[in-house]
């Protein structure tokens, strides 16, 4: 899906993810919060950072002292700003333009790296993860919640159903871009789930790899260590 399809569905984007998760996303980013590190004053980059969902949820930890955020979809990061100054961030949590397959940060700058919903929208995600585990110091943390396909195949036929038909039909009532919300259905297919995604983890360098499975399988959280 392109920048500007993303910047088109912009205004309507946190509610047609409550509307399609049955309000369960906020819930999903709440969880993988809990897998910070250890610590405090932890300093935390945030790839595709959206309308700042994560980056929020994130800044109001008291175990984390910074977190920036990144995206490439200027009127995502826009409405980002607006909700990171209303929640009384603007200290903590700042947004920037930025490319997640070439960041602008020095190696070992961050103790933790998070992603929720945006590494399966990256144009190649090994070079995606290798420039996470570039910039994480040893021992740092990736933490990836991202939409997944069950392993059962009932489980599997409902939600390839749901993505097909329910998702295209709410999106599309909602913003009026069906087209965007067909692609979602289409990435979630395509992207790897369960051990594939853990084997494409490992050969971007870390070790240490842990998956969560939440919604019965279809989102889950990846928890790797560099």
């Amino acid at each position: 899906m392109t920048i500007q399809i993303f910047d088109a569905i912009a205004p309507d984007y946190d509610k047609v993810n409550r509307v399609l998760s049955l309000g369960m996303d906020r819930r999903w980013r709440q969880k993988a919060v809990h897998f910070l590190p250890e610590g405090s004053a932890l300093r935390v980059l945030d790839l595709a950072a959206g309308t700042a969902e994560m980056a929020i949820v994130l800044g109001r930890e008291a175990r984390v002292g910074r977190v920036t955020g990144i995206d490439c979809a200027e009127e995502m990061l826009r409405l980002g700003r607006l909700k990171v100054q209303q929640q009384g961030l603007t200290g903590k949590v700042e947004l920037i333009a930025g490319d997640a397959l070439a960041l602008a940060f020095k190696d070992h700058e961050f103790d933790v790296v998070t992603a929720a919903f945006g590494v399966r929208n990256f144009p190649d995600l090994m070079q995606g993860l290798a420039e996470a585990f570039r910039v994480l110091k040893p021992g740092g943390r990736c933490i990836i919640l991202e939409f997944s396909m069950p392993s059962g195949w009932w489980q599997k036929i409902g939600h390839s159903l749901y993505l097909g038909m329910a998702v295209p039909l709410i999106g599309g009532l909602f913003t009026g871009k069906k087209e965007a919300y067909c692609y979602l259905g289409r990435s979630i297919r395509a992207f790897p789930s369960g051990e594939r995604m853990g084997r494409i983890i490992r050969q971007a360098g870390f070790g240490v790899i842990e998956r969560y499975a939440l919604a019965m399988g279809a989102v889950t959280i990846c928890v790797a260590t560099r």
